[in-house]
């Protein structure tokens, strides 16, 4: 038996500190052990198990305490900081069996976990007399971590209708279980499913009786393809998914005092545009001033405590999100649940921390400094002695390069789990475990890498498989797991309340994602912008530091006529304020306006002179900066620096202007020197066209026809939403008892529903019946006509003439069915 896939089960700690040896134990401790148990004592059988559920956890996998070891027989001997713990054929010379049997209340063993009975210490006595009989193949090594390393797969042949890579994985998987593939779904369920994943909505009636009417063999890959071609609805939809692993949100903790940055418009865009994953992955782990939202982690009221910290929830996200690890038990302790250590947690939260980190442990300083350090030896090192920003860089190089094979693995795996309601490797953040089809999940990955990390394209080779169209099954399978298609899902709380929307044709209103979608899309925007910003401030190295202050920053725009268009687009570190010819327009949060923002300046612009005035604060570290504040390690300096964009037209006329040396500044009434610190590209910001892109994009006037734009409803909540204060990487599948009570008697709903027949009994033609309102609700809704007894039902309902009220009736009923909420 090969014993290194068994290190996987999660096993509980014992700090067997060994004690001097070599002399019998004193008498009156030798009368209170328990006598060897009779009989030939196995290794394996019983000695192993004692392990696994109470040493190895503190003594093995590459752990040490006390500078005990048990990995093998010679560690088991050699002892640690106080000799041997054992003597072979002398149980009554070895220390270890005190501590476990728990004869010293101070030195009793496991502190931490599973304590041994008088049974098994009993046996551990007959192991010892019986000379510690240790068969040579067994060791308790850190095992050998699975999805870590690139490894592509040599499939087998193409056969007709498995010629996708997945099915060719999967046709051996299921050949070893003896197992056959089902028939797929009908065109009707596909296409059902095909849309609420891809993008989702459901699909119109229309569109559904298209692509039901199309008779070309390839109509589902080319079904699949132009939903996804469908940018906006894509990054609509994915929207979601994404805000819920990168702890992003609209509104709660963090958002009213500044100690959380959003990161919405730098998501949207990704999606929207389809960023390559490896780029994507890259600008959160070494981020600029868009993305940083994600490791900058919520700045907690009061000393909570040292796992909390910013660097801390940096490490924990990054290694979750990115890599499928969960750091939290060991950003406290030494984990007890897998092999993870305070120094890994520490090490890389220290790649994030602006001065050095003492390490806790438990919350209690250990007067250790953390050695910044990657998880895993084999895939990089990053240098100790590099600054916070090289750091960040190389951490993100090993972990975007080509032989981490964990980074792809772990997307591959979040994205097969949204699609059958099960990963390829269960806990998705338990990426060390193997993969019931380690064939499928290399084959997905290798091919994703292959073609440039594109989420698309991964969507499109699982969406196209056959092992996506077969028919959905009601639970994840036996135990343990067996493929036998898609499980039956839920609609998400956003699928279900755009649904609802759909079918009722209300909009959401005004957006809470503060985002111009158009620059994200971009098409539509104006002409090349033919100015370049440059970033300023009052000294020539503020990119770099910067004393706190607050200067005024001012120039003249003169104008001969008035325009027809101004928009202001500007960022600075730490906040702003702008005003023009003396009106204020606008101002950021404390710590948030190093994202760029477009303010519309026209109502206040005037034909001859016209002031602009920006008033920029670089906050120092106690006044609320993310970092550990009120540490006297800190440097009172920090980067400071403004830019702006001022796209001024009237009619054909270009009237713009950017922040540039033409400036001028003071602090209070007292000029300052003004230096131009460098370009759009300028570290640590890195905005990039981004901020061009925004400068130069009308405004947003596209409807807010989704749920991901605003913030949650009580009917959302109640369905699963989050508040996205931590990473959710999958959310509950089990109906609740307040959803049940929202869905039937919540407010929300009911308005929404009421609202929703109002206006569909006021667009309703004079002559249009029972009949043809029945058809249209039950096409939108569930993609079918009503049945004969369906559609008698819905006469009563609805009423004669059609009443709001009956239509109301309808509409509750219709989204309380199963098949309504509920993908098959």
């Amino acid at each position: 038996m090969n014993f290194r896939f068994l290190l996987s089960v999660p096993v509980l700690g014992l700090a067997l500190v060994a004690a001097a040896s070599g002399k019998p134990l004193p008498p009156d401790v030798l009368a209170r052990l328990p006598a060897a148990k009779p009989g030939k004592v196995d290794f394996v059988r019983d000695i192993q198990p004692i392990f696994l559920a109470s040493c190895t956890q503190c003594h093995g996998h590459g752990k040490s305490k006390g500078s005990f070891n048990l990995e093998t027989r010679a560690d088991f001997l050699e002892g640690g900081d106080n000799g041997a713990a054992a003597v072979p054929g002398k149980s009554a010379e070895s220390p270890v069996l005190a501590m476990i049997a728990g004869l010293d209340p101070d030195m009793v063993m496991p502190k931490k976990g599973k304590r041994l009975t008088a049974e098994q210490v009993a046996v551990f006595r007959a192991w010892i007399d019986q000379g510690m009989a240790w068969p040579d193949n067994v060791a308790f090594h850190i095992p050998e971590r699975a999805n870590l390393q690139a490894k592509a797969v040599t499939l087998p042949p193409a056969k007709p209708g498995l010629e996708n890579p997945v099915d060719r994985a999967l046709d051996r998987y299921l050949a070893a279980k003896g197992r056959s593939w089902p028939q797929p779904v009908d065109d009707r369920t596909f296409a059902r499913r095909a849309w609420l994943d891809a993008i989702g909505l459901l699909p119109k009636p229309e569109e559904l009786a298209a692509f039901l009417a199309d008779p070309a063999p390839d109509k589902r890959s080319r079904l699949v393809a132009r939903l996804l071609a469908d940018d906006q609805r894509y990054a609509e939809h994915w929207l979601s998914f994404w805000n819920d692993l990168l702890r992003n949100d609209y509104k709660g903790t963090g958002y009213i005092d500044g100690g959380r940055k959003p990161l919405t418009p730098w998501l949207y865009t990704a999606l929207a545009r389809n960023v390559p994953y490896h780029q994507f992955v890259r600008e959160l782990v070494d981020p600029g001033a868009e993305s940083e939202g994600f490791t900058r982690g919520i700045l907690w009221r009061g000393a909570v405590n040292a796992s909390m910290v910013p660097p801390m929830q940096a490490a924990q996200s990054v290694a979750q999100v990115i890599l499928g690890v969960n750091l939290k038990c060991a950003s406290c302790h030494d984990s007890f649940i897998d092999d993870y250590t305070l120094e890994d947690a520490y090490g890389i939260a220290t790649i994030y921390a602006d001065s050095p980190l003492e390490i806790a442990e438990c919350d209690k300083p250990t007067g250790h400094v953390a050695r910044v350090k990657f998880l895993y030896n084999e895939l990089g090192a990053i240098d100790v002695e590099a600054n916070a920003a090289e750091r960040k860089r190389r951490l993100a190089d090993i972990i975007t390069g080509r032989t981490n094979g964990r980074m792809p693995r772990t997307v591959v795996n979040r994205y097969w789990q949204r699609f059958f309601g099960h990963g390829l490797v269960e806990p998705v953040d338990e990426m060390d475990r193997p993969a019931w089809a380690p064939e499928v999940i290399d084959v997905l990955a290798e091919d994703f890498v292959a073609h440039g990390h594109d989420l698309k394209h991964l969507i499109a080779r699982i969406l196209t498989s056959r092992a996506y169209q077969l028919p959905a099954t009601e639970t994840a399978g036996d135990a343990p797991y067996v493929f036998q298609g898609p499980t039956v899902r839920r609609l998400s709380a956003e699928q279900f309340a755009d649904a609802v929307r759909q079918v009722t044709g209300l909009n959401y209103g005004k957006p809470d994602a503060k985002l111009n979608r158009r620059a994200a899309f971009g098409g539509e925007v104006h002409a090349t912008l033919p100015l370049a910003p440059k970033w300023i401030w009052i000294a020539p190295g503020a990119a770099r530091k910067a004393a706190p202050a607050t200067v005024l920053f001012r120039r003249t725009l003169e104008l001969a006529t008035l325009p027809t268009e101004a928009v202001v687009t500007l960022a600075a570190d730490d906040n702003w304020n702008l005003r023009v010819n003396g009106k204020n327009l606008g101002s950021s949060a404390r710590r948030l306006s190093t994202s760029a923002v477009a303010v519309d300046v026209l109502a206040a612009l005037k034909v001859g002179a016209n002031t602009i005035e920006v008033s920029a604060a670089n906050l120092a570290p106690d006044e609320g900066r993310l970092v550990s504040a009120g540490d006297a390690r800190l440097d009172p300096d920090s980067p400071a620096g403004l830019i702006v964009y001022g796209r001024v037209r009237a009619g054909t006329q270009v009237l713009d202007f950017v922040s540039d040396a033409r400036w001028t500044a003071q602090i209070g009434v007292d000029p300052q020197p003004l230096s131009e610190l460098g370009g759009l590209d300028l570290a640590p910001w890195r905005l990039g066209q981004p901020f061009l892109d925004l400068a130069a994009a009308p405004a947003d006037t596209l409807p807010v026809e989704r749920a991901s734009l605003v913030a949650a409803d009580p009917l959302m909540a109640a369905l699963g939403r989050p508040n996205r204060e931590q990473v959710t990487t999958v959310r509950q599948s089990e109906a609740t008892t307040l959803q049940a009570l929202e869905l039937t008697n919540g407010s929300t709903l009911a308005a929404l529903l009421a609202r929703g027949a109002k206006e569909w009994l006021a667009k309703l033609p004079p002559d249009q019946g029972a009949d043809a309102v029945a058809r249209t609700l039950y096409l939108r809704t569930l993609g079918r006509e009503p049945n004969a007894r369906e559609l008698d039902l819905a006469r009563q309902v609805l009423g004669t003439p059609v009443r709001a009220d009956g239509i109301e009736d309808l509409l509750w009923a219709l989204t309380m069915l199963p098949e309504f909420q509920l993908i098959h």
